[in-house]
């Protein structure tokens, strides 16, 4: 994945500040409030690079529910704690991000306005199901277990890494190498799987397991990486690119992405919605907006091109 922009140097502040905090807490996890803060700045990161205007068009609006369409507006759930997926603008309240740009746009082709609320990743799906939001999208990982209860229409990809702390942290090359340690991860994700996955191979042969950490949301996990809680984090390589880039050298992205999966928007199981979001999708792709997107956040290795509906590789 390609490296992500400029650094914020309020944001260095901030994660510099709030680690020697959390040490001296003896490693206190981060609040929903405090996660806004920590990755507010982060925004800036992005181009200003100019998205072509995007209309509304006839066909597709006329796919969606009828009820969609006369109420005008999604619901959609987000975990703004997730960049350059998702993030807090520098005002603490707005949220932005590549996900946030992409279903925008989808939002406009369908005639329909994409409003976008902060949520715990783990309340989505539930979320969804409950009929509290009507669309997730926050960096999911299109799963086979997912799709069980959900549909997903694809629209990026992108591999998992490893994040450990630049001075003193582990040596990890690759997923054999975590026998022992402790993997901090953002509680609902499937991103430290393959280390809990790992860890029963490591028992068998003789060695320690390993410990899995969650934490309530991407911030939590960084700082218990920084502040050595943790030996190291797991989560979608763009993002943890991103995390590092912007830690002032305290972490750092180690081995090599592997496991690479799509990225899907969630919505209600034969809802109506999954077939003109796709379509919506794929008039992005023609007309050139969905690869502006992803230049403006630095994100363009992800692009792909065979957008689809439960697309799942695991």
């Amino acid at each position: 994945m390609k490296n992500w922009k400029r650094r914020s140097a309020l944001l260095t502040m901030a994660l510099v500040v709030i680690v020697a905090m959390v040490a001296a807490a003896c490693g206190g996890s981060s609040s929903s409030s405090s996660s806004s803060a920590d990755t507010s700045a982060a925004s800036s990161a992005a181009d200003t690079g100019a998205i072509p205007a995007v209309m509304k068009d006839d066909t597709i609006a006329a796919m969606v529910p009828a009820d969609i369409a006369s109420k005008g507006s999604l619901t959609v759930a987000t975990d703004a704690t997730y960049p350059p997926a998702e993030l807090f603008a520098e005002d603490g309240q707005t949220i932005e991000g590549m996900d946030i740009d992409l279903g925008t746009a989808i939002g406009q082709v369908m005639g329909v306005q994409w409003n976008f609320v902060n949520a715990g990743f783990d309340t989505i799906i539930p979320g969804i199901q409950s009929k509290k939001y009507d669309v997730g999208m926050s960096a999911f990982t299109d799963t086979k277990d997912r799709e069980k209860v959900l549909d997903f229409v694809t629209y990026f990809t992108a591999g998992t890494s490893f994040m450990t702390a630049a001075e003193g942290g582990p040596m990890i090359n690759s997923i054999e190498d975590v026998c022992g340690l402790k993997v901090a991860y953002e509680k609902g994700s499937t991103s430290a799987q393959a280390a809990i996955d790992q860890g029963k191979k490591c028992v068998a042969a003789g060695k320690d397991d390993v410990t899995a950490l969650a934490f309530p949301d991407q911030n939590a996990v960084n700082l218990a990486v920084a502040s050595k809680q943790a030996d190291f984090a797991m989560a979608d390589t763009p993002t943890l690119e991103w995390i590092a880039q912007q830690s002032d050298g305290k972490l750092t992205v180690a081995g090599t992405s592997f496991d690479d999966a799509p990225y899907g928007i969630a919505v209600p199981k034969d809802g109506g919605l999954a077939e003109p979001i796709l379509e919506s999708i794929k008039k992005l792709m023609a007309d050139g907006t969905y690869a502006a997107i992803l230049k403006k956040w630095g994100v363009e290795s992800g692009a792909i091109t065979d957008p689809g509906i439960n697309k799942a590789v695991f």
